[in-house]
């Protein structure tokens, strides 16, 4: 793999999945209308936040997205439980677990010795 490759995918990748994970911030709507919807948001787009602040971090330092996103993929199985339909630990777990292996070998491949 290229060095552009392994330095620009993790980074873009975990950008498009901040995204997607904010999404479902959205449903709030279903349930809340107005500003009543307002709380449910925020605390709904609280994890993204955190992920945000961390890929801030890991834009110049690959090991804090490597440890970020493979915690963050560990914490979702934990936090759904084992007894889920396995399209649960793919659609979140899975792109965490390719971003966060990303970053850790771009963290190999740049690491000085």
């Amino acid at each position: 793999m290229t060095n552009k490759f392994l330095h620009w995918s993790p980074r873009l990748l975990s950008l498009l999945f901040l995204i997607f994970l904010s999404l479902f911030a959205l449903d709030v709507f279903n349930e809340y209308q107005g500003l009543a919807a307002l709380p449910a948001l925020l605390t709904h787009l609280l994890l993204p936040f955190v992920l945000l602040l961390a890929i801030i971090a890991a834009w110049k330092w690959d090991l804090v997205g490597a440890i970020t996103f493979l915690a963050f993929a560990i914490y979702y199985v934990i936090m759904v439980g084992f007894g889920r339909h396995w399209s649960w630990y793919v659609s979140i777990s899975g792109p965490a677990l390719v971003i966060g292996i990303l970053f850790l070998l771009s963290w190999i491949k740049n690491k000085k010795i």
